[in-house]
């Protein structure tokens, strides 16, 4: 049976202070992390996982996180290093809806958007310490087509997404199934980092501290259980040791 292929797009880099990464731990010192979105090859579809940040909406609203973005950074450039075009993509999911999380979003006019229904409603009508995460409402422009899910879901066959609430109230994080090689668990804003997974220490941003640390706890068991590999979201070191579009995982 062949894997699907995965190929991981580079959405450019933010900044954000170091307590934000890690809750209450360092607080003054900058960290620059990357922004990546999951491109999954299937033979049922054509799936998007996040599409990172608007460089425009982000130097408006939030110049503080020095973003760094290239024109073959965005989605539809990314997109084209992976032999796709925006109106290709079958599926979009937002693991949730904050703004470096939906910013390509626009641009995938033809896609269904997967959306789980207490996200949406948040990210609408969000809380008032949540209102910079969800200042970029691109994401509902007028050709969305959504399709509300809730709990655990298999989009196609192999490919999952899992409940990881506590960064936010509807996060989700995305499990692709392998044969051939380990399988891959794309935490999300579930664990920034690797050092998040060991050490359970939360990030700074965050709806709910309990279920926060029971999503980590809960993405390391589904990787000891589903002999996946977990991919952070925000951290650099490894990203940069990642295979990156036109490169790929999986195919084989």
């Amino acid at each position: 049976m062949t894997d699907p292929k995965v190929h991981l797009l580079d959405g450019g880099t933010l900044v954000i202070d170091h307590s934000e990464v890690f809750w209450h731990i360092d607080p003054g010192t900058p960290v620059r992390f990357p922004v990546y979105s999951v491109l999954v090859e299937h033979p049922d579809a054509l799936i998007l996982f996040d599409t990172g940040f608007d460089l425009d909406h982000v130097n408006r609203v939030l110049p503080f996180e020095l973003p760094e973005q290239t024109p073959e950074q965005t989605i539809p450039a990314q997109l084209a290093k992976a032999g796709f075009t925006p109106g290709d993509v079958d599926i979009v999911v937002n693991s949730h809806f904050h703004f470096d999380h939906v910013g390509g979003n626009k641009h995938l006019t033809n896609a269904r958007t997967l959306v789980h229904t207490e996200e949406l409603r948040h990210a609408k009508v969000p809380e008032p310490f949540e209102r910079l995460g969800y200042s970029d409402l691109s994401f509902d422009h007028a050709d969305v087509k959504y399709t509300p899910v809730s709990g655990d879901f298999e989009i196609v066959p192999g490919v999952w997404l899992f409940e990881t609430p506590g960064h936010t109230i509807g996060h989700y994080s995305l499990l692709v199934e392998m044969q051939n090689e380990p399988s891959m668990l794309f935490a999300g804003d579930a664990a920034y980092t690797h050092a998040t997974l060991e050490k359970e220490i939360i990030g700074g941003f965050h709806l709910d501290p309990t279920d926060s640390v029971a999503s980590i706890r809960r993405l390391n068991y589904l990787a000891r259980t589903r002999g996946a590999d977990i991919y952070p979201s925000h951290e650099l070191e490894p990203f940069l040791t990642w295979k990156l579009a036109p490169e790929f995982y999986g195919g084989s």
